[in-house]
């Protein structure tokens, strides 16, 4: 039996439970070392993202990007709130926006609170669109999550097709910078360790459901390692200078590849950037941006 078409009306405003955490130093330095850091443990610049004890320890901006994750539980499940039903393998991230209030503080309570906003028809697949205002234990936001995810097989609903086209364009000229960072093969087991349990990530049958040859790394890792390049060469490893992050996942990346980041500085306080998967030379991450706040207002 066949499912019937995906109820678009049903699922716009639907909100999900509420999700309430508490994360501590250890979850802050397991997620670093999920993403890649540090770059050079005897750098004192980057052993602060993973050693507590350090002077000036401090949390990876792009830490915030995790808060949601215990709706993964709800997504792999493989039904919608509408009561469709799907492979949880045929789902894959396809864009993430992340908006920071300030500095993350290194251990807080989380209260996170999803929405569905948009639903969009691609032909091949179904986009869903989940806002998800995040705060803090005094109610105010810390960080505002957009993640857009991709499941093959749904579309074809009759449904809006959504936005489209290029954005964050890099200008046409040479990157004014540029970070190789290799990552390992247990990458994707380190970083689901951060809440992102998909069996995607860890599972080689399973990847092989999703028509990969091997478990994939997770989207949301390699965003970590593109925003440490960034943020080392544009703002001096200073998380309190990030505001926001755009991205798209172009293709996916297998643990032990190593990323190539390109940069352009657009202005001094917006980076364009891409990242490939440079053993094979495909696009991970496109239509990048992020926003900096100036050192004054940090």
């Amino acid at each position: 039996m066949t499912n019937p078409p995906l109820q678009p009306d049903k699922l716009i405003g639907y909100a999900f439970p509420e999700i309430t955490f508490t994360y501590s130093k250890r979850d802050v330095v397991l997620y670093a070392l999920g993403v890649g850091a540090p770059a050079n443990p005897l750098d004192h610049e980057e052993l602060r993202f993973v050693y507590e004890l350090s002077s000036g320890f401090c949390v990876l901006p792009t830490f915030a990007a995790t808060f949601p994750n215990r709706m993964i539980e709800i997504l792999i499940s493989g039904t919608l709130p509408d009561g469709t039903r799907y492979n949880p393998m045929m789902l894959v991230h396809g864009e993430q926006y992340l908006e920071l209030s300030g500095e993350l503080p290194v251990q807080a309570t989380i209260t996170c609170k999803p929405v569905i906003s948009a639903v969009y028809d691609k032909g091949s697949g179904a986009i869903i669109v989940t806002d998800i205002p995040c705060l803090d234990e005094h109610g105010e936001q810390i960080a505002f999550n957009r993640s857009t995810m991709f499941i093959r097989g749904l579309g074809n609903f009759g449904g809006e097709r959504g936005p489209s086209g290029e954005i964050n364009t890099p200008p046409d000229r040479p990157p004014d910078a540029t970070a190789q960072q290799k990552t390992l093969e247990t990458q994707a087991l380190i970083y689901r360790l951060s809440g992102d349990i998909n069996p995607l990530h860890a599972d080689p049958m399973m990847a092989a459901f999703g028509g990969f040859d091997k478990p994939i790394l997770h989207g949301l890792s390699t965003f970590g390692f593109a925003a440490r390049a960034v943020l080392k060469h544009f703002a001096g490893n200073d998380p309190a200078r990030f505001k926001s992050f755009k991205v798209r996942f172009a293709g996916h990346v297998f643990p032990g590849e190593t990323l190539f980041t390109s940069m352009w500085q657009e202005s001094p306080t917006r980076i364009i950037f891409q990242t490939h998967a440079a053993e094979r030379d495909t696009p991970a991450l496109t239509n990048a941006a992020i926003e900096l706040r100036s050192q004054n207002d940090s």
